[in-house]
Formats: structure tokens, sequence, C-alpha cells
């Protein structure tokens, strides 16, 4: 059996027509919803969400295309743009009977949980974004030789048909290879879990390939929009990133800073797995984040 949140309860919440998202849920209080990242599941959450659960309703759902949630065929780019991504979490949280929440998201969770603190301000009470830099920022950072560690990005950015023939040709071996090289303590993902990320992510090459595909088009565009609207994230935001600025030569704070006037930005000494490697550390950030 795949292994799921022990002491958690899972429902299939419709957050849009013809799409379920497959969602685990525990505890009472305010409630805080945990979107994963690639090549992950809901999973990725299962340590920072048990500590949370203690004093907080936690949601932790597998985003549309990832896990064991529906899996839309890619009808055009706002299939899997983020703004169709951050509507759904916004269902779903209603369903569940929350109208307002605060959201933390890791990797593609966190560029959902970006676009929903821009669209849906009065729903989302603190957000957290995990080892990201917004999707305009990302592409414009990415440059010369040192950009080669995003060869994924540009990958999935092409047109339908040869990422997902390619990636689908050898799934274990491509999702398998981000696991091993973004993890510096390789006893923090166990077999068990490994095995879990590698079925889902094999069974939903064309939806994960249209969720990255969408960031190279309709995701630039929306948030270049809201740039020159001059928008901003009106609630309280964290943020934990690897030192990824020394490396490509950015900084991190002042690009999260022009989204995020109220805005605390930590850097930390793990891999890009943060929540499985260092849960404890996650786990204090959120904490500290939903007291502002």
């Amino acid at each position: 059996m795949a292994p799921v949140l022990p002491g958690f309860d899972y429902l299939r919440v419709p957050v849009a027509d013809g799409v379920s998202l497959n969602t685990a849920v525990a505890g009472s209080g305010s409630p805080i919803v945990l979107l994963h990242g690639f090549p992950q599941t809901h999973l990725m959450w299962r340590h920072v969400a048990a500590d949370l659960a203690a004093g907080h309703t936690v949601i932790c759902p597998d985003l549309r295309g990832y896990g064991a949630s529906d899996k839309p065929a890619e009808a055009g780019p706002e299939t899997y743009s983020k703004r169709t991504m951050a509507a759904d979490v916004v269902a779903l949280a209603r369903a569940l009977g929350h109208e307002r929440f605060a959201l933390a998201g890791h990797d593609r969770g966190a560029l959902v949980a970006f676009r929903a603190g821009l669209d849906h301000p009065a729903a989302i009470s603190h957000l957290a974004c995990l080892d990201v830099l917004p999707t305009l920022d990302m592409w414009e950072v990415m440059h010369g030789a040192a950009a080669a560690v995003g060869f994924h990005l540009y990958l999935m950015a092409q047109p339908p048909g040869l990422p997902e023939r390619v990636i689908g040709a050898s799934a274990d071996a491509f999702f398998g290879h981000f696991l091993d090289l973004w993890t510096l303590d390789r006893g923090a993902i166990p077999g068990d879990v490994r095995a879990a990320y590698l079925d889902a992510c094999r069974t939903a090459v064309p939806s994960i390939v249209a969720d990255y595909r969408a960031s190279a088009g309709i995701d630039a565009d929306h948030d270049r929009a809201d740039r020159e609207a001059g928008a901003r994230l009106r609630m309280p935001v964290s943020v934990l990133q690897q030192d990824w600025g020394a490396a490509l030569g950015y900084d991190a704070v002042a690009l999260w800073g022009a989204w995020a006037p109220d805005l605390v930005h930590s850097t930390v000494a793990c891999g890009h797995f943060m929540a499985e490697e260092a849960p404890a550390v996650v786990a204090g950030a959120l904490r500290a984040l939903l007291t502002r």
C-alpha cells in the first residue's frame, strides 16, 4: 500500500468541473493549507503536517495533475496555469468550510501559493513560499551556463509532444534524478516515500509537463501584468530558500521584497526538500509566520 499521513482523514474534494483533489485533513484550529512541490505529492509534508496539526486544521492536497488528484487533459494554457491551480486551492478550502486560511507551498506549490496570494488576497491570511522565486523573476535570473541547473524548465517548456515522449521513455530516471540531486540528506526521503513519488510521477507525465509549460508562458504573462500594475502581496509573507542567489547572481531578498512589503526571508542550510530534511525548521518558520 502507498504511504499515507498517519492520523489524517482522506477526502476527494471537487474543486472545478471534472477536477477533484485528493486531500488529507487533520487537526483543529485556524486552517493552513500545505502545497507540495516537484517531483512529490502531499506526502512531502508528513512531518510538518503532523507537527502543525497539534494546533491547527492542516489541509494537504495533491495539486491538480499530481499524485492521486485528477489530471485533466491540457486543453490550453489555462488548464495548468497557476491561476487555475490557485482557484482550485481556494475552492478546496471553501468546500471544507474555510473562507480564509494560511497557505504554504514548496517549489511548484509555492508558485500556486504566490498566485493565490495575488488573486485571492481576501482568502489568504498568511503566505509562505519555500525555495522558489516568482515565475517571472525565475526566468529573468536564468542565464548562461549556470542556468543548466534548470534544464528541466526548458525541456518542459517545449510544445506538446517531445518533452512528454522524452520523459515518459525513462520516467523513473528523470524524476529520480531530481530526488537525488536536490537532496543533501538521502535518508530524509525513505524508500517507500521515494517509490510513491516515482509511481505518482510515472503516471502523470503529461500533466506535470503541462504544469511546467504553463510557467514558461501564461504564468509569466500573469506575473508581468501584475508587476506592471503594481500588484503586491497584502498579507504577511515568509520565504525560506537555499542560497541560490549566490550561485546564480541575484538578490533574492530584493526580488521577493518587490512583491511582498511584509516579508521575512530566511536562508536554510539543508537541501531543496527542506520540509523533509529540516521539518522542525520549516514548522517553526510557519508557526512564526502565523503569529504575525
